[in-house]
């Protein structure tokens, strides 16, 4: 295959990368759409380094049945070599990407980009889950939206130690972007929970519980939000 759009939840991750093996070619290109800033590692480490594209998907989308996605609303995609350099492959992946009537924009520091991404949806999708509100509730109770922002705040303060280049206004650029959200919007997480679902818990949350403790930085509020969900991780009834 010249190209694999590597779609699936986090924890199917190396479950699913050893399965494509077969279809991996010497030059094929694996664009990880995920959610969560660890998925290149893991794909790389499974099928080969020069394999995994980084890619960020903007769109509300959720999983209705097995092999039903319903698109809520939003779509296009950001992508962009691991090494951050140019390559004749992204040019031809935004060229396929735009011809599917997609809009496709490459980045210099794909990296940089996984991070706003994961600053956004880990606050959208803890305090819809916590809550089991959507995000118009959220922004009208002040001591939760007071919590949205600090998850922002300890998610930025993480990113930074670890070196990654977040722009210097990246916490009000979510938070002014989380106000623009629809009202009525909820996340995934908060879908798959209230479908009795696995949760993508630990790709989102969890990792940045146990980055901030290896870098030393508290992550206090993100700390909550896994705790008060990691019972119900693994799935269960509808709650």
């Amino acid at each position: 295959s010249d190209v694999v759009l590597f779609c699936v939840k986090s924890f199917d991750t190396e479950t699913a990368a050893a399965a494509i093996r077969p279809v991996i070619g010497p030059d094929t290109a694996v664009v990880s759409l995920q959610n969560g800033v660890d998925n290149e590692e893991t794909i790389e480490r499974v099928l080969g380094a020069g394999h995994a594209v980084g890619g960020v998907a903007y769109v509300f989308a959720t999983i209705e049945s097995p092999g039903v996605i319903a698109h809520r609303f939003a779509g296009h995609v950001v992508i962009g070599e691991l090494d951050g350099r140019p390559s004749a492959r992204l040019v031809r992946l935004q060229a396929a990407f735009t011809a599917a009537g997609v809009r496709a924009e490459v980045v210099p520091d794909v990296r940089r980009a996984l991070w706003q991404k994961y600053l956004m949806i880990s606050a959208q999708a803890g305090m819809t889950s916590l809550a089991r509100a959507p995000i118009g509730v959220i922004r009208a109770v002040p001591e939760s939206w007071r919590m949205y922002r600090r998850i922002v705040e300890e998610l930025a303060a993480i990113g930074r130690a670890a070196g990654v280049p977040l722009a210097d206004d990246i916490v009000e650029t979510i938070v002014t972007a989380a106000e623009g959200l629809a009202p009525e919007a909820y996340s995934s997480l908060h879908h798959d929970l209230t479908q009795g679902r696995r949760l993508e818990l630990e790709a989102l949350h969890g990792y940045a519980v146990r980055l901030g403790e290896k870098l030393g930085v508290p992550v206090p509020m993100v700390f909550a939000v896994y705790a008060a969900l990691k019972p119900h991780a693994d799935g269960g009834p509808p709650r």
